[in-house]
This record gives C-alpha cells, sequence and structure tokens, in this order.
C-alpha cells in the first residue's frame, strides 16, 4: 500500500499526477507488495529540495533509506531493475534471453510515450493525423507480438510482469483520448485491446494513480495549445443538442 501519511515507509517514490513512469514504479511496488511513501511535486514549481536531488529534474525518483542516511534513484527503467534486485515477488522472467525481450519491450512501451506526447502536442490536423497513424503502426507491432503468447490476459500469458506495469498507464492515456474522439489507433487490433481492457482492471494499476487523474489529464490537455486542445474546446462549445445528434 502507499499513502502520503507513511512516514516511516523505508521507500519513498517523489511524484507528479500524471507522469506515465511514476505509474509503472508505483505498480510494481504495489505488485511486490512493499509499503511506501507518495510525495507528489509541482514539476512547474520545483521545491528546491526536489532540484536538489533529481539530477535530471525529472520524476520518478525513489528515496531509500538505510538507517539514518538516504540514498536516491533517479530513472524509471533503473527503479524498476533496482526493485527486481532487492524486493521479493520478481517480475521478470528468470530466463535470460526471455529477461532481455521483457526489457526490449518496455523500451519499446516509452517509445510509444513519445509518440503519445507527439501525438496530443501535434499543431495542426496534418501533424495530429501523422502521429496517429504512427501510434497505430506501433500498436500493430504489439498485436503481433502479443499473437505469439501463450494463453492468459498478459503480455506472456498467466503471469503479470514489468511489461505489464509499463503498458498499464500507456493505455490508461486513451480512457481519456476515447472520451474525446475516435481515433482508429487500436482498429483491428483485438489483442491489444484485450490486453488493455484486462489491465485497466487490475488494482495495481487502477490505483497507481489518484481518483482526479482523468479531470487533470483532460485539463492538461485542453492547455496544450495543440490541435487536440482545439477539438476538446470545440466539444465544450457545442450545445447539448448538438452533442446528443
Amino acid at each position: 500500500m502507499s499513502g502520503e501519511s507513511e512516514m516511516t515507509a523505508r521507500l519513498a517514490l517523489v511524484s507528479h499526477h500524471l507522469c506515465p513512469y511514476v505509474q509503472r514504479a508505483a505498480i510494481s511496488l504495489a505488485e511486490k507488495g512493499v509499503t511506501f511513501e507518495r510525495i507528489n511535486v509541482d514539476l512547474s514549481s520545483k521545491p528546491d529540495w526536489f532540484k536538489a536531488i533529481s539530477p535530471l529534474g525529472k520524476v520518478p525518483l525513489l528515496r531509500v533509506r538505510h538507517g539514518n542516511a538516504e540514498a536516491v534513484i533517479f530513472e524509471s527503467a533503473v527503479i524498476l531493475e533496482f526493485l527486481e534486485e532487492t524486493e521479493a515477488n520478481p517480475l521478470h522472467p528468470v530466463d535470460p534471453l526471455a529477461r532481455a525481450r521483457h526489457r526490449a519491450w518496455i523500451e519499446f512501451g516509452s517509445a510509444i510515450l513519445s509518440a503519445i506526447g507527439r501525438f496530443y502536442s501535434a499543431a495542426d490536423e496534418a501533424a495530429f493525423l501523422h502521429e496517429s497513424r504512427g501510434l497505430s503502426e506501433m500498436f500493430a507491432r504489439v498485436e503481433a507480438e502479443l499473437s505469439v503468447r501463450q494463453s492468459g490476459p498478459w503480455f506472456t500469458g498467466e503471469r503479470f510482469s514489468l511489461v505489464d506495469a509499463v503498458y498499464g498507464p500507456i493505455f490508461r492515456y486513451f480512457d481519456t483520448f476515447d472520451r474525446i474522439g475516435d481515433f482508429g489507433i487500436f482498429d483491428r487490433k483485438p489483442l491489444v485491446e484485450a490486453w488493455r481492457d484486462a489491465l485497466s482492471e487490475r488494482r495495481s494499476v487502477k490505483e497507481a494513480v489518484n481518483p482526479d487523474y482523468p479531470r487533470r489529464l483532460h485539463a492538461f490537455l485542453r492547455a496544450k495549445g495543440s490541435y487536440l486542445s482545439e477539438i476538446i474546446r470545440l466539444q465544450a462549445t457545442e450545445t447539448p443538442q448538438a452533442r446528443s445528434a
């Protein structure tokens, strides 16, 4: 479990409400059953203590208490590997080749997150459609990979892994995108859709964000000044009659 009141926790995850890289670390900690403190920071007005311990000025950070001392780990991929090496209930496969393959698909997930950022930041319709097609092609590769897995709801079948922890926050974006419009990114990708649905019901994935996450993300997207922002603003100006037509 996590909670900002658990000041005696050995681990503290320095977070931001919307960061998907924070979410993957929170999911891993929850799956391992590790108690941790969660500390959210305002990245638009970074506190001095945060700037002092974050070399890249980014979240997540994992603060690890050793008695009276504390160490800080930055970068989500490093945090995930540290947790694999130090905590019970491993999420990586034992086989070295399978583990390397999982790490590669985690990197692909990070590339998808970058593509999502370009999608919601696209300045005009042409760029927006280009990024939409790019995302669709990336998920087509995921669909092909899922087609060779063993039976089961997760990336490789019955066992939840770090790959699942990484893709849960990716799919969460589309819960909000789908309420804005039908962009066709998951068209003809039934295995991706099924994986997405399974992850949306996983307790660790659901609890990796606060209940107000959808509202915060929607407000963030609307304020971007992008083509997607304009779609959101146009929706807000429609009359109820127009929206129901």
